[in-house]
């Protein structure tokens, strides 16, 4: 067997040339399937770390735009129904009020958003900003790098102060501490009162203005109503009764008697994850399939390569069954050549996977992103597996072939 594998390194290493340029589909492939995984897993990290800022016991209560008789298929929520230009305004401050006299409710606060130019100074931006009730911030885990929260009592009285995101805070002040500064906001002033630290691309915080609800409400766009609902809970083991306890209030709030005309949607996190989860897993499995085939057509390429060697080598392959090898030991040797170069191609696409991986997490992490690096050890084995397993595969059939050679006419072969 020693000997076989000494044929056979010594075989590859006689042309480095071809067995690099064999092996490059297998460590393209692998190295794709590296980083898919690799990156599936810091994403996911990322995710848990946003879920943990938010909580994981929270409700999720959006507008909706209820199916209509000529089209049962309309189901828009969220920004998806604003985008459409119909505004569901049944959503109130009472219904909130009334979500939070349940008992596994310990909060809830609601939103609007708008648009609108800032400016400071000679700096300007369009800006996205949050009306958002006081109570967020007893519920949100988000935490400021100066200054302070706004209170209940400067949300009722609509009061123009205004917490800035970590970005928009650098981009409109620069290196001025923000905090305490008169900010422009369409044609209002805001004092600005607080700024967050800096949350991560992912999480959208650090490019908004947080405004008191009320606020928004009455001087910035002048309606009543709100877009989206956070509810807290006592109880997350209770998070599917409390979420039917809350739409049977909502309908009963809107006058709704048919569950198909629901101008809402409650979402459990739950719920949203698994959103995610299935969005994320077919972009995975999407990404799998296209190194699958960069893997198949890595080993195609080996194969045919196996037999252009077999050729080139049908006088030797002769002369050793002349001199007493058996069609075993020809089969191991060209077999042990084509699983060694998909082997090697795994390692290297092993290797060069993890490099890129660890760059997306740098690149993530000067972005503020909460990701980690890491290569799950499955990943590995997984790669490490399929390379001996394509070797053998697209191996094994020009193996047999020079194993069956006739000797006598292999060495008439020039």
């Amino acid at each position: 067997m020693s000997k076989i594998l000494r044929q056979s390194f010594k075989a590859l290493f006689a042309n480095k040339g071809r067995t690099i340029l064999t092996m490059l589909g297998i460590v393209i492939g692998i190295a794709t399937v590296v980083l898919v995984l690799s990156a599936g897993a810091g994403f996911r990290s990322l995710i848990d770390s946003q879920v943990a800022t938010l909580g994981s016991n929270t409700l999720f209560i959006q507008t909706r735009i209820p199916p209509t008789t000529k089209n049962r298929n309309a189901n828009s929520i969220g920004p998806e129904a604003a985008f459409s230009g119909v505004v569901i305004s049944s959503f109130k401050q009472k219904d909130l009020d009334d979500i939070k006299r349940l008992q596994n409710v310990v909060g809830a606060y609601g939103i609007v958003t708008g648009q609108a130019n800032a400016s400071y100074r000679a700096s300007k931006k369009t800006v996205i900003y949050y009306g958002a009730s006081a109570e967020r911030f007893q519920i949100d885990k988000s935490k400021l790098i100066s200054g302070r929260f706004y209170t209940q009592s400067e949300d009722n009285s609509s009061a123009q102060v205004v917490i800035l995101g970590n970005k928009v805070a650098g981009d409109l002040f620069g290196q001025d501490e923000p905090t305490g500064k008169l900010l422009r906001i369409g044609t209002m002033n805001f004092q600005v009162i607080g700024v967050y630290e800096a949350q991560g691309a992912l999480s959208g915080n650090d490019d908004l203005l947080f405004i008191p609800l009320a606020t928004v409400q009455k001087k910035l766009l002048g309606i009543d109503y709100i877009s989206v609902g956070i509810v807290a809970l006592k109880d997350i083991s209770a998070v599917d009764s409390t979420a039917e306890q809350i739409k049977i209030l909502m309908r009963r709030n809107h006058s709704i008697t048919n569950s198909d005309k629901d101008d809402f949607t409650v979402q459990t996190q739950a719920q949203a994850l698994e959103t995610f989860n299935t969005i994320f897993s077919g972009i995975t499995y999407l990404l799998i399939a296209i190194a699958t085939i960069s893997l198949i057509v890595g080993g195609v390429g080996i194969m045919n390569i196996m037999y252009v060697v077999v050729t080139e080598r049908t006088a030797e392959i002769g002369l050793k069954k002349a001199i007493g090898a058996k069609e075993s030991d020809i089969l191991k040797e060209f077999l042990f050549e084509a699983v060694l170069v998909t082997i090697f191609g795994g390692i290297i696409g092993i290797l060069f996977g993890s490099l890129l991986g660890f760059i997306v997490s740098f690149i993530a992490a000067n972005a503020n992103l909460a990701w980690t690096f890491t290569v799950p050890i499955y990943a590995m084995v997984l790669a490490f597996g399929v390379s001996g397993a394509i070797g053998i595969f697209f191996g094994v059939f020009p193996a047999r072939t020079a194993s069956k050679m006739d000797p006598i006419e292999a060495l008439r072969y020039e």
